[in-house]
Order: structure tokens, then sequence, then C-alpha cells
């Protein structure tokens, strides 16, 4: 049996504007914002649905293929 390969969201800090939409649209509660400055995926929370990635309006998270 193949087993389908899990995506991660994956977030570009240097350009996140740290603004919640992510954390606010999470099913999962996998992305938290830290000390105000980016946003952050917990990989063992994020199940790759990608809801952040649609949602955030500055384009910086992207789903990849993980582990």
């Amino acid at each position: 049996m193949c087993r389908k390969k899990k995506h991660l969201a994956v977030v570009q800090k240097a350009d996140c504007v740290a603004c919640g939409t992510c954390t606010d649209v999470c099913p999962r509660g996998a992305i938290t914002i830290w000390r105000g400055s980016f946003a952050v995926v917990d990989a063992a929370l994020c199940v790759g649905c990608g809801r952040c990635a649609k949602e955030c309006p500055a384009s910086v998270i992207q789903l990849e293929v993980g582990a």
C-alpha cells in the first residue's frame, strides 16, 4: 500500500507580518505568533490542510512535503 506524503505549512519568517490570520483559521491550533514577530508552525500538530496558506494576506505560507 502506498502512503500519502504529509504536507506541512512553512512560513517565510522574514516576510511574515504577524497579523494572526493563520492562527485564527488553523483548525488544529498548530500556529502561534512568536514574540509578536512571525508565525511558527508546530509540525506535530499541522495536518497540511492549507487553510493558513490560503488565508495569509502576506502570502508567506506554503505547503511543503514533510518527512
